[in-house]
This record gives structure tokens, sequence and C-alpha cells, in this order.
């Protein structure tokens, strides 16, 4: 009797239909690129793991398989397009039963083996296997999957990503010890995290990546893990979550001390699945909160955050393989055509999301305020709501940012444009003077710090303490004439000021 893979999913399937789909059905249109595909396994040296069916009491560095989709080189004519089938070898490796023969992969892991699902194995992707980069340089998605599933879970909507001009990475979920999960949820969370942070250190690697413009995109466990990675990592600058359970696992989140609602300060998009009937929520004891509770979403202040929900779609068909490859449940699945078309829209969404906020793209910006029968989408078939960050006050980071994006000139003009949008806001002495020093005695910014002091001593002209500053920074820079004249100044507002007094002997002997 062959061994079959357990996979814990939110809903317990029942009753199930075999379903008719194939990708080609799902009617994605790829972008002008080619798409190339790159999968290896790498090693953080910094953890140990155990391949639990080797039986063994070796540990080994922690193996990463990653799966690279990317836009390729236009001119290769002879590359061949894998099948399905070259990505379930990819879940066999990632499941540890890498010699397992193929004929036994539908039997061995999670699906039916039917002929519907055999049909599948033969469908053509459109990604070729080690095609050239194209010229230039993409932005990055990192992908996280849903619990212990493969790298490659997506490779539909990954491809789509790439075609269009982004470079998605993905590697398999795992556990902290082996290849299963403990009940350490908040551990477990962590290491999934950490597979996050591994694979954007990787992906810098690749010189046609820009490092400048990372997101990440999870599926259902994948969520959580995502938003831990971005409070912490702050090169990340947008997150798509796919049914991502940071909706209803938030208790989870709270215990990591990395952890905090007001840390989630980039773009935000969570597509959810459908209302969850009354039937399913009492035969398989769920929680009926499920269905309208949120509590990250309702937490998030300081990013532009976007809610969907998907009427067609339950939780196993934000994936390519449960699209393909998952049994029906027919107290609540609609048709394999609605599941398609609903599949293609999740895509659509989270590629206008990711032009929107990592390509700057204004058309794409617009699709994702819209409201979706604006965007052509039939009625009934998407809810939409969003909401602005709260604007917090006008910080002296933000000023220093804005000053220093235009090398410290102008300075009294830009804080005045400042001051009349945010009237509360000032400049604090203390600041100035700290900020104008580390400027001064930085060599590659020597001359910018000036400009700092003096908007200070304009701010605060009876600060001896600022003059006295103002003239050790030009007694730096080599201008003895402005230094005496500022140490006099403060001397003037301070006669106690000892430094402005042997300072001025030194300097006028």
């Amino acid at each position: 009797m062959p061994f079959r893979v357990a996979i814990f999913l939110i809903l317990l399937q029942a009753d199930f239909l075999f379903g008719q789909t194939s990708l080609q059905q799902i009617g994605l249109n790829n972008g002008k690129h080619k798409v190339g595909f790159l999968h290896y396994t790498a090693s953080d040296s910094t953890r140990t793991y155990s391949r639990i069916y080797d039986y063994s009491n070796t540990k080994i560095a922690r193996p990463i398989p990653i799966s690279i989709w990317y836009p390729a080189h236009q001119n290769e004519e002879d590359s061949i397009p894998q099948k399905v089938l070259d990505y379930l070898r990819i879940l066999k490796e990632e499941e540890e039963w890498e010699h397992l023969p193929d004929e036994h992969i539908l039997n061995w892991f999670y699906y039916a083996n039917t002929p519907a699902n055999q049909n599948h194995l033969k469908e053509k992707t459109t990604a070729c296997p080690k095609l050239a980069f194209a010229n230039g340089k993409f932005p990055v998605v990192v992908y996280a999957p849903s619990l212990l599933a493969s790298s490659i879970e997506n490779f539909a909507l990954c491809e789509y990503l790439a075609s269009h001009g982004f470079i998605v990475i993905a590697s398999p979920s795992r556990g902290t010890e082996n290849r299963w999960f403990s009940n350490n949820g908040a551990k477990e969370m962590e290491t999934q995290a950490r597979d996050v942070e591994f694979l954007i250190k990787e992906v810098a690697q690749l010189t046609n990546a820009n490092t400048d413009k990372i997101a990440v995109m999870g599926f259902s466990l994948g969520g959580p893990a995502n938003i831990l990675a971005q409070t912490r990592n702050k090169n990340i600058k947008a997150v798509v979550s796919l049914d991502g359970s940071e909706r209803y696992r938030y208790p989870l989140l709270k215990k990591s001390p990395f952890f905090a609602a007001d840390r989630v300060d980039v773009p935000y998009i969570h597509m959810a699945q459908k209302i969850i009937p009354e039937k399913v929520l009492k035969e398989d004891n769920i929680d009926p909160a499920l269905n309208t509770k949120f509590d990250l979403y309702d937490s998030i202040s300081k990013s532009r955050a976007f809610r969907l929900r998907f009427h067609d779609l339950t939780h196993s068909y934000f994936s390519t393989l449960g699209v393909l490859f998952q049994n029906r449940d027919k107290r609540q699945d609609k048709s394999d055509a609605e599941i398609m078309e609903s599949y293609k829209w999740v895509s659509v969404y989270a590629l206008n999301f990711l032009n929107a906020f990592l390509k700057d793209d204004d058309t794409a910006l617009d699709f994702i305020e819209n409201q979706p029968s604006d965007n052509g989408i039939k009625e009934g078939l998407i809810s939409h709501t969003s909401k602005q960050p709260k604007r917090d006050a006008f910080s002296f980071q933000d000023f220093n940012d804005l000053a220093a994006k235009q090398h410290y000139k102008d300075l009294m003009e830009l804080y005045l444009a400042i001051k009349e949008k945010n009237p509360s806001f000032q400049l604090p002495e203390g600041n100035l003077n700290t900020l104008g020093l580390q400027l001064v005695i930085n060599p590659e910014t020597s001359e910018q710090g000036i400009p700092v002091l003096s908007l200070a001593t304009e701010l605060y002209p009876n600060s001896a303490n600022l003059f006295d500053s103002l003239a050790e920074a030009y007694l730096f820079l080599g201008n003895t004439e402005k230094a005496i004249e500022n140490f006099e100044r403060s001397l003037e507002l301070n006669a106690q000021n000892q430094n402005a007094i042997m300072r001025l002997k030194q300097l006028k002997k």
C-alpha cells in the first residue's frame, strides 16, 4: 500500500468529485518576455536539518530547494517548454522522495490518480529551463507557499509574473527540524520567515535582480511568514497575500517578538476565499468568525491596504496545483470554469498590484483602486475595500530624507514648505546640531554640514552652542575667518563658553 503524505488544509475536503481544468483554459495572457526557469538546492549553514526518511541522527545544513522564474532572452529559438510533470518531479524531490518513479507521483502525494490528472502531467507550461536572462534589471517577488507545500505550487502565476518582467523566487515550506512542522506554530512561522530572508539574500546574487524593488507574495501559511519578514526587512516594498492565514492566525503573529502592526508600513493586498457556507462551518468545526474577522487588516495604520474577496474561490484554488489537481468539495466549490476564471483574476490583481508599487505604473494603480466592475469584472465575482494609511506627524527623519535628496541645499525653503503643510512641525535644536556635525566630520559630506548648522542658527539665533558648533565646523574645513566670526558670536551669547575662549586664543596668536 503506497505511503501518502499528510497535508493539513484549512478546510477539510469531503464528498469529492473530479475537476476538468487545464492551463490553457485558465486564460492567463503572458507578457512580452519568454520565461526562463531554474531549480537548484542551496544550503543555509547557520541552521541544521534532518532528512526525516533517512532515519538517521545525522544533521546537515538546512537545504533550501530554490525555484526561480525570470524574464528570458527572446532569441532562444531552441527552447523547449517544461511539462507539468517536470514541476511535479520537483515536488517529489522536495518531499524527499526523489527516487520515486514518476508513475507513482499521483498515487504517492496529494492528488487523485485520475485520467484527468494524468492528462495534466502532459500539459506544456510557458517556462523553459535554463534560458539566458533578458537584458536589464527586474523587480523581485519572493514567494512563500502554503503549509508544507512545494516551491512550485503556484507555477502558472509565477510564470505569468515573469513574462511581465518580474523575477520570482520560491522555496518549499518545511519544518524547523525536518520536513514536518512541530506543534510550536510560532517557531515554525519564524523558520518560514527566515527562509524568505534567505531567498532575499540568494536573489541578490543575480545581476539582473533589482533588489531595491522587492515584494513578498504568499499563499495560506506563507502569509504570516511574509508579514513577519516584512516587519524586519525594509527592503521589502510590498506584500501580496493569497488568502494568507494572517487573516485568521493573528494571535500567532503576535507571539513573535519581531511583530507589531504599526511596522506593516508598505502597500498590502489580501485576496480572500469565498464566504464559507454554514453547513461546512458546522461539519468541519470551523469558527464562523473566519468569514468576517481580520484583526491584522483592522490594525494596519501605516500602509495602503486592499482587501478583496473572491466569491467563487475556496481556499485550495489560490494555487495552480489546487486549480488543476485538487478534488472538488460538492458542498461549496464552484464549477471548474468559475474556479479558473477567478484564479485568472487573482493573477491579474497580483500583477497590477506589483506593477503599481514596484514599477510605479499609474494605470495599474488605477486598476487596483477601482471597483471590480470598473475593471470589466462581472458583478458579484469580487468584493473590494481599501484604506489609506493614517498620516503620522512629519518627523525629523522625514525632513532629513528630503534634505539629503537635495544635498542639503535651500534648507530654509524646504523647512518653510513643510511647515506650511504641517503647522506643528519643529526642527529640534539638538537634532540639527548632531546632524550638522556628523555631516561635517564625514569626508564624503563635509560641505553639507555647514547648511544644516547655518539653518539651526537661523532658527535658534540665541543658542551659543549652535554658533560654537558652526565655528568648529568651519575650523574643521579650514575656514579660519568664519570660525573666528562664529566663536565670537557664541561668546556674545555666553561669555563663559570655555571652548570658544580657548579656540579664539589659539586662532588669534
